[in-house]
C-alpha cells in the first residue's frame, strides 16, 4: 500500500506550565490534580503540567489495557470486548510466519485464548447481530468495531484520494468492469476475488507487491468506497466479499451518518484515549488523518477539555534549520489514569509488530527509547534482529526483543535470536522470557522451543531453558 501522509500541522497557543520540573499526579477522575482548562469568550486558558517520561509509560499502557489483570478463567467475548474498548482496532497483516497480526494484540492482553473468539467476532459470526467487528482501511487494513461504521463514511464517500495504484487505473480507464463487479457480487457474494477473475485476463507479476489483476483491484477499489465489504475469510485468508445490507448488523446500517467534523473529532478522541498521553504524529497515525481537519478535531478537544496539554519530559522536536530541540507538545485524555509502577510489575508479555502500542515508531523511542524497525520489510543482509522479532515487554519497559516463527509441521516454537536492550541484566531477562515463550508454544498447539544462540540474550535464554522438559537448544 501507498505509505500514508504524516504531515504535522502545529496548534496554536504559547503553553503555560505549572510547577515545571514536577512531574504533575493525576487526581482520582484521572485528570490531573492541577486544575482542569476552562473555557471562556475569548477561547480556552490553557494550563499545562509536566509529566516524567515513567508516568508517560504507564499512562500509555494502561490506556492500551496492559494494567488490566488477566482473566483468571476462560476467556470470553466480554474480555474480547473489553481490550476493544482499550485499543478499538486489530492491524491485519497476511504474514503468517508466528501468528496473524490480528490474533497477537488480544494475546500480549490476555494471554492464550481461543482465537475462535475473535473468529466469531469478526469473520463468521453466528447472525449478523452478533458481528463485533469488520474490515475497512480505518488504520492501514484493519478490524473496526463496526459501532465505528459511521464514523469512517467520510473516508468511504471520497475513494479518489484515499486509493492508490491498479484501483486508480481501471476506475478511470475500466469503469465498466467495476459494474460488472459490482453486479457480481451482488448476485453471487459473498465472493473472493479469485473466484470473479478467473474469466478475466490476469497480467504478468511484475514485482512482489500489489499485483492484482483488474477485478481484484476493482474490488479493492469498492472496498475502499463502501459499497463491498468483507464478509469473511477463507481457509487461505483470502477475503470474501458481500454486499453491506448482507454482513454489518442493521442498526449499524441504519445510524444516521454524521457531519465529516464530527466524525473526523471522534476518531481523534478514541485514538487520544487508546494512547492515553499523545503527540500530535501518533493521533494523526492511529485512524491517518491528515490536514486541516485534523487540527480543527484537536482545537475543539482541547476547548472543550476532553484533551489537555502537557509536556512530557524528554519528548523534544527540531525547530527550524538549526535543530534546536524544544518541548514536544502533547496531550492527556481526560480519562487517562497512572497506574502504580507495582501494577505493572507481573507485565511479561511479547508484543507483535503490528500492536498499537507501538504503531508510531517515533512514539515507540519516546515512550521506550526502543528503536523498532520489524525485519520482513528488509532484506536479508541488513536485518538486525533477525525477520520477525517482536519486542519483549517486562513490567512498563521494553528490555529486549525475540525473532520467533512457529514451525508447525514439526511442532516447534523456533527462536531464531533474541537480544536485551542495553544496560539490560540479561540473565534475568531471559528468566522472565522463558515462561513467556512456554505460554506462546503452547497458545499455538506447539509441543517444543527451540532456541538458538543467536544474540545475547538468546545465550541466556538456551541456558535458562537447557535442563526443561520439551526444549530443544540449538548451538
Amino acid at each position: 500500500m501507498s505509505p500514508s501522509a504524516r504531515r504535522a500541522a502545529e496548534p496554536t497557543g504559547a503553553p503555560h506550565r505549572v510547577a515545571p520540573h514536577v512531574p504533575t499526579q493525576l487526581g482520582p477522575t484521572g485528570r490531573p490534580a492541577t486544575g482542569r482548562p476552562a473555557s471562556s469568550g475569548s477561547g480556552p486558558r490553557r494550563t499545562e503540567d509536566v509529566l516524567s517520561l515513567a508516568q508517560a509509560r504507564r499512562i500509555a499502557l494502561a490506556a492500551q489495557g496492559f494494567a488490566d489483570p488477566r482473566p483468571t478463567g476462560p476467556v470470553t467475548r466480554r474480555h474480547l470486548q473489553r481490550v476493544l474498548g482499550r485499543i478499538a482496532l486489530l492491524q491485519i497483516d497476511s504474514v503468517n510466519v508466528l501468528a496473524r497480526a490480528h490474533y497477537m494484540p488480544l494475546f500480549s492482553r490476555l494471554g492464550p485464548y481461543p482465537t475462535s473468539l475473535l473468529d466469531a467476532a469478526a469473520f463468521d459470526p453466528p447472525t449478523r447481530s452478533a458481528r463485533l467487528l469488520f474490515e475497512y482501511w480505518s488504520h492501514v487494513a484493519a478490524l473496526t468495531p463496526v459501532h465505528l461504521h459511521p464514523y469512517l463514511r467520510w473516508r468511504m464517500a471520497e475513494p479518489h484520494r484515499h486509493a492508490w495504484g491498479a484501483m486508480q487505473r481501471v476506475v478511470a480507464q475500466s469503469p465498466d468492469l467495476v459494474e460488472w463487479v459490482r453486479a457480481e457480487v451482488a448476485a453471487r457474494g459473498p465472493v473472493t476475488a479469485a473466484e470473479l477473475e478467473r474469466d478475466l485476463p490476469r497480467p504478468e507479476k511484475v514485482h512482489w507487491g500489489w499485483n492484482w489483476s483488474d477485478a481484484k483491484a476493482a474490488l479493492e477499489w469498492l472496498f475502499l468506497a463502501g459499497e463491498v465489504v468483507v464478509a469473511g475469510r477463507t481457509s487461505t485468508f483470502a477475503r470474501r466479499y458481500d454486499l453491506p445490507e448482507r454482513v454489518l448488523p442493521r442498526a449499524v446500517l441504519d445510524t444516521p451518518t454524521p457531519s465529516e467534523a464530527d466524525a473526523i473529532r471522534e476518531l481523534v478522541r478514541i485514538a487520544a484515549q487508546a494512547l492515553g498521553v499523545a503527540a500530535e504524529p501518533e493521533l494523526r497515525d492511529y485512524f491517518r488523518l491528515t490536514g486541516p481537519r485534523f487540527t480543527r478535531a484537536l482545537q475543539e478537544l482541547v476547548e472543550e477539555g476532553t484533551l489537555r496539554p502537557v509536556t512530557v519530559v524528554g519528548w523534544t522536536e527540531p525547530r527550524g534549520r538549526g535543530g534546536e530541540a524544544r518541548p514536544m507538545r502533547a496531550w492527556l485524555h481526560a480519562q487517562a489514569r497512572i497506574p502504580r509502577a507495582a501494577t505493572l510489575a507481573g507485565v511479561a508479555t511479547l508484543v507483535s509488530p503490528f500492536d498499537p502500542l507501538i504503531w508510531e515508531r517515533g512514539r515507540t523511542e519516546r515512550l521506550f527509547g526502543f528503536h523498532y524497525r520489524i525485519g520482513i520489510y528488509t532484506v536479508a543482509e541488513q536485518r538486525e534482529h533477525g525477520y520477525y522479532a517482536l519486542p519483549f515487554l517486562l513490567g512498563d519497559e521494553l528490555v529486549g526483543r525475540v525473532d520467533l516463527k512457529a514451525n508447525r509441521k514439526a511442532g516447534v516454537l523456533e527462536v531464531a535470536g533474541a537480544w536485551a536492550e542495553p544496560g539490560r541484566d540479561v540473565a534475568a531477562v531471559a528468566e522472565r522470557l522463558v515462561p513467556v515463550l512456554d505460554e506462546v508454544a503452547a497458545w499455538l498447539g506447539l509441543s517444543a522451543v527451540a532456541v538458538t544462540e543467536h544474540g545475547d540474550l538468546a545465550t541466556a535464554l538456551a541456558r535458562a531453558r537447557g535442563g526443561r522438559r520439551g526444549v530443544t537448544v540449538v548451538g
